[in-house]
Order: structure tokens, then sequence, then C-alpha cells
């Protein structure tokens, strides 16, 4: 495969409060890379980092070899998507209307999409399966819904490479299994994906490859099966789980282990 992303020994936070130091990692062409870590393991101050928003203190973020930062604003964009976690919205833009928006990289100052980034827009509606809401006000729809518009918006810009922070988790769970499924498809043609999550089992359905996020220090790297121990959650999360084969596939379960004592008697 031909290297796309690498992070070289990046220490990156804000100003100069360090938030994770000395960090490695690389993204392949049509890899999905899922990153895993507790609230305030610096996960999204990373993705900020990578994506140019924050610059690292030290070490370097390379795209194909070339350092990111030296790439004007519009050729980060053609390269990198970003899907934010889902946010509220108070202008009533439609969903057709922020899907397109992904092809802002592609226009010249005041240039108004054609009827190529039109089509291109539809197409990224169709992909993620939300062409029934393209006319539906951004105001009037779930959290979820918006979610997936703004992954179509990612697709629509064509880029690479996309970045998600949190992706499903605010989606229902038939919603988390259809996304799941597209992210496998979204690779499959050839993009290289990096998210987060905070559900294991999610990791091991959609990710070549597993990044373990703990107090801005990456404690593994590797494929699923091998780097999501129930060592690891315990070492992430605090909680203790047991990994249980489940079905006739064999794919794996995360059961944890309540703590009895906190139950209150009925």
């Amino acid at each position: 495969m031909v290297m796309m992303l690498s992070v070289r020994s990046v220490t990156f936070g804000h100003g100069k409060k360090i938030v994770g130091s000395d960090l490695s990692l690389d993204i392949e062409e049509g890899q999905v890379v899922a990153l895993l870590g507790a609230n305030g393991a610096g996960k999204t101050t990373l993705f900020r980092t990578i994506l140019g928003l924050i610059p690292p203190i030290s070490g370097a973020i390379l795209l194909d070899g070339t350092p990111f930062h030296s790439l004007s604003r519009r050729d980060q964009a053609i390269r990198i998507a970003y899907v934010p976690q889902a946010y509220g919205t108070t202008f009533p833009f439609t969903i057709r209307d922020i899907v397109l928006m992904g092809r802002t990289a592609h226009l010249g100052h005041f240039e108004m999409p054609g009827e190529v980034d039109r089509q291109i827009a539809e197409n990224a509606l169709d992909e993620i399966g939300i062409t029934a809401l393209a006319d539906r006000p951004s105001t009037e729809v779930s959290g979820g819904e918006r979610q997936m518009a703004l992954i179509a918006r990612a697709l629509a810009q064509q880029a690479s490479i996309i970045v998600m922070d949190e992706p499903a988790s605010s989606l229902d769970y038939g919603n988390q299994i259809r996304l799941l499924s597209r992210i496998r498809h979204m690779a499959s043609k050839g993009l290289s994906i990096i998210l987060s999550t905070h559900n294991p089992e999610h990791a091991r359905l959609v990710a070549d490859r597993v990044a373990l996020l703990h107090r801005g220090t990456l404690i593994g790297v590797g494929a699923p099966d091998v780097v999501l121990t129930a060592e690891a959650i315990k070492r992430l999360y605090g909680v203790d789980v047991e990994i249980e084969a489940s079905g006739r596939t064999g794919s794996m379960v995360f059961v944890p282990r309540l703590d009895t004592d906190t139950r209150k008697e009925s």
C-alpha cells in the first residue's frame, strides 16, 4: 500500500500546554484506523493538529512525505476532509446545501457551484443514504441525521483522507451499523479514514488498525484482535470487561463487569 498520512514524533497541545507527546502513527491508502481513548485523552486535539488547525509543538505531519503545514489551506482541504462531532445549528440550511458545502475547496473566490458540483453532492447524499432528507432544513432533523449530512459533506469534498471525530456518537443503533458499513465501503474505494470512538466493538468491526491513546500517549497500535484486550480496556477506561466470542461468525463481544455493590435492591 501507498503511505498517505504520517504523524512523526508529534508533541501537540494548546500553546505551551502539552496534551500529547511523541506520537507516531501512519494511515495508509484504503485503511481505516480507529482511535480509542477516554474523555480528555487528547483525541480531538490530535485530530485538530493533524488537520493543521493547531500547529504541532514538535514533530511533523506528513502527507505523502510532504509537510502538511507547507500546503495552502485550499490544498489541505482538497486532501483531508473533517467530520466533527454532531452540532446544533440555528440557520436552516437544507441538508443538500450542507453537503454541497463540501465542494467549496474546489471553487475559486466568489465562484458558485456548477452542475458537476451539484451532481457530486447528490451522489454523496445517495452514498450515505440520506437523499430523502435532502430538502429538509437542518434545524428540523435529528442530531444523528445532521451527523450523516456532515459525513456526506466530507464525501462530496472528494479528499483522499477523512478524519471523523466520534461519528457514531449521536446515531441510533441501526444507523451506527449502517454508518460502519458505509465506512468500510468508502475504504474499499481507496479512501483513508481515521476515526475516534469509545466503542471497542465498533473498532473491531470497522478498523484495519487500532490506536489506543491514554493520557496523551499511544499505548498500543496494531490489529484490533491484538490490541483490544481486556487489559487495554481496563487501562483506557478504568473498567473490567470480559471478551467473548459470539455467534457462528465468532465475532467478539465486550461484556463489562458491573460493580454490583452500587446496585439498589428492588
